[in-house]
């Protein structure tokens, strides 16, 4: 029925989905995550995660999903009873450790993402922090066609970097990495939203300190991003009602 059972320190048996159990076994402080060769990882929030239930097959085919959310942890919290801390590829987690790692280990990063005048002043931003960074390739997030698609693919192929960041939005990065692992990508590749956007239009560190303490991040994105309100009032209406719709279905079928 698309559930699997995931067994609690506790006496109770809780029946996970196959996206929750794919989120809940992946570890955001395995200091392993970057020399795995051949994977690909995704983060989820509480918008995405709408993306996500509605493309499980694509998904599921992911090596790991991280929990870029407060409010989709505090969910899984509740109703499967683990704790997951939050995991970002942005400069508050993930990206300034995996940044630090290829200028400590020699490897090499290529970037796909942001619009056509959003790529350059990025890569610019990231370079002029981090001089060392060898960046083997860029590319703008927006295509036109399959066969652009496979085109850029064959370059990073032809290009072989350790890794590889994609930021086209939900779905769309996500179809393009695992047609690039499909393709035969031997790398770690990591998506990353609106990352590269961010830091084209913004200072290195997107985030004020005192939004990302309170771990109010998704305000300060609903504040500066007026394209991001539509989405974020439709996931506060959804998120919830979506989450809890899954956790009873998958219970009501562990139960038949």
């Amino acid at each position: 029925m698309g559930c699997c059972i995931f067994h609690l320190q506790r006496i109770c048996i809780v029946p996970v989905p196959k996206l929750i159990k794919k989120i809940i076994e992946t570890d955001p402080c395995n200091p392993e995550i970057f020399e795995k060769k051949g994977k690909i990882y995704t983060f989820l929030n509480p918008v995405s995660y709408l993306e996500a239930i509605r493309n499980k097959d694509l998904y599921i085919n992911f090596d790991g999903i991280f929990i870029d959310g407060r409010f989709l942890a505090i969910a899984i919290a509740i109703l499967y009873h683990k704790r997951i801390k939050r995991c970002s590829f942005d400069m508050t987690s993930l990206a300034p450790k995996l940044f630090a790692y290829t200028i400590a280990n020699s490897k090499t990063i290529y970037f796909v993402g942001g619009m056509p005048n959003e790529i350059g002043p990025a890569i610019k931003s990231f370079t002029e922090h981090y001089p060392q960074l060898n960046i083997a390739g860029t590319r703008n997030g927006y295509f036109n066609s399959i066969e652009e698609i496979d085109s850029e693919i064959q370059k990073i192929l032809i290009a072989k970097p350790d890794f590889v960041i994609c930021g086209m939005g939900a779905v769309n990065q996500e179809k393009f990495l695992l047609r690039l692992k499909n393709a035969g990508y031997e790398g770690t590749a990591f998506s990353c939203g609106g990352f590269i956007s961010q830091t084209s239009k913004s200072r290195f560190i997107y985030y004020p300190r005192i939004f990302d303490i309170l771990d109010l991040r998704f305000v300060y994105r609903i504040i500066k991003e007026k394209h991001t309100r539509k989405r974020y009032l439709k996931a506060l209406f959804w998120f919830p009602i979506k989450i809890i719709q899954e956790w009873a279905n998958c219970k009501k079928a562990k139960e038949e």
